[in-house]
């Protein structure tokens, strides 16, 4: 067992404030109320508010004017892909815009990755026995995540190995449900061999049929424990 994290004060402000902006309580472009009136509302010291504000607006979720006060960002226009992790544990809704992104991105990653180094396939081959070896279901996604890191390195393109980074942060709020397709290490490697494989024979067109199966499979499998969870 895992000891449970301790939240502070500032933590759970952060969060209540953070579920009213993203609920809609405090709509994009809205002036917060000062701070010392938030901090009478919470019953919270000024200090509490200053702090949850600091962090709101290093998320991207809030900005602060001299002479203005502090502002809901509109964070679907201005906000980044780092705000993805935030709104999938407020909405998990929000996964199905992942996995529409992640299923085109990952066939394209896999086309470019059947034409990396011999040395960069072979890697693959030895990442998926860490999958098939893999002690529990933990263990497996998180093998199976170096898998497609290691494709989208070898594509040799920087920007696939952040998007393949961003993709899984997205979802790690939820990880834990998200475990169906990894519960068997034998049958999660067996999945994955087709691209795998593809990809080591530098077969572009094969590559990216086998990883639009994966995908749509594994997205297929987690979306269903989603919903019965």
């Amino acid at each position: 067992m895992e000891p449970l994290p301790r939240e502070t004060i500032v933590d759970v402000l952060e969060r209540r404030l953070q579920e009213d902006i993203l609920g809609g309580t405090h709509p994009a472009g809205s002036l917060l109320p000062p701070e010392h009136r938030l901090a009478e509302g919470y019953g919270v010291t000024r200090t509490t508010v200053k702090h949850a504000f600091g962090r709101l607006t290093q998320a991207g979720l809030l900005e602060t004017r001299h002479g203005v006060g502090t502002r809901v960002r509109d964070y679907l226009r201005l906000g980044g892909a780092d705000l993805l992790p935030m709104l999938v544990r407020h909405n998990p809704e929000w996964l199905a815009d992942i996995f529409e992104v992640r299923a085109g991105v990952g066939a394209l990653i896999a086309e470019r990755a059947a034409g990396g180094t011999p040395r960069q396939r072979d890697r693959l081959r030895t990442l998926l026995d860490a999958v098939a070896a893999a002690a529990d279901p933990d263990a497996v996604q998180l093998a199976d995540a170096e898998v497609h890191r290691a494709l989208a390195r070898a594509t040799g393109n920087r920007v696939y190995v952040l998007l393949t980074n961003t993709l899984f942060a997205a979802y790690l709020p939820l990880r834990s449900r998200l475990v169906a397709p990894f519960r068997d290490p034998a049958e999660a490697a067996a999945r994955l061999e087709p691209l795998v494989t593809a990809v080591s024979h530098g077969d572009a067109s094969a590559a990216r049929t086998a990883a639009r199966a994966y995908l749509a499979e594994t997205q297929r499998i987690m979306l269903g424990a989603l919903e019965t969870s």
